[in-house]
């Protein structure tokens, strides 16, 4: 019972029922499984261009414009995720079970959106665009371990609720 009388519902894990239903049965799930492996790969050729350019001064532009594609990958898988959220947990952010996912991927949208205004007005180095990038792709790394862990505790509980407990045998 809570304080104002209402019972708890416990969780049964991850998903309910009703929730993994509508998640297989959704385009957007396929959606999010497409835009979230381009998304690692963007990330890992913008890291590249803006070490280089940090390292070497060389290919400032075309840093640039690799940060102007995570970002845009960025935004979609945001926009995205949230429809995906509002078909399977009937809310389009801080659903209980991605809460803190999408806390922390405010962090990453807030410093993406940091580095767009200090380029776009220019009140900004290259090295202050490139540092808050690099603590953008930082926290990115952050939310996208977040994310495998629940993937992973998603495949667990399925498996428990599909195969039941199973006990190794040594």
């Amino acid at each position: 019972m809570t304080s104002d009388g209402r019972q708890q519902v416990k969780r049964p894990g991850l998903y309910t029922d009703a929730e993994r239903k509508r998640r297989d049965e959704t385009v957007w799930t396929l959606v999010q499984g497409v835009l979230a492996p381009l998304q690692f790969v963007v990330f890992l050729v913008s890291l590249g261009l803006v070490m280089r350019t940090l390292m070497t001064g060389e290919g400032v532009e075309v840093a640039h414009i690799s940060i102007l594609i995570k970002t845009f990958v960025l935004y979609t898988i945001m926009v995205t995720g949230a429809i995906w959220e509002k078909v399977v947990f009937g809310q389009y952010l801080f659903a209980p079970a991605f809460f803190w996912e999408d806390v922390v991927s405010f962090v990453v949208i807030a410093l993406h959106t940091l580095y767009l205004f200090g380029l776009l007005f220019g009140f900004m180095t290259d090295f202050q665009l490139f540092a808050i990038t690099l603590a953008a792709y930082a926290t990115y790394v952050v939310n996208a371990a977040q994310f495998l862990l629940k993937l992973r505790a998603a495949r667990l509980q399925y498996e428990r609720e599909a195969f039941g407990t199973m006990e190794v045998v040594q």
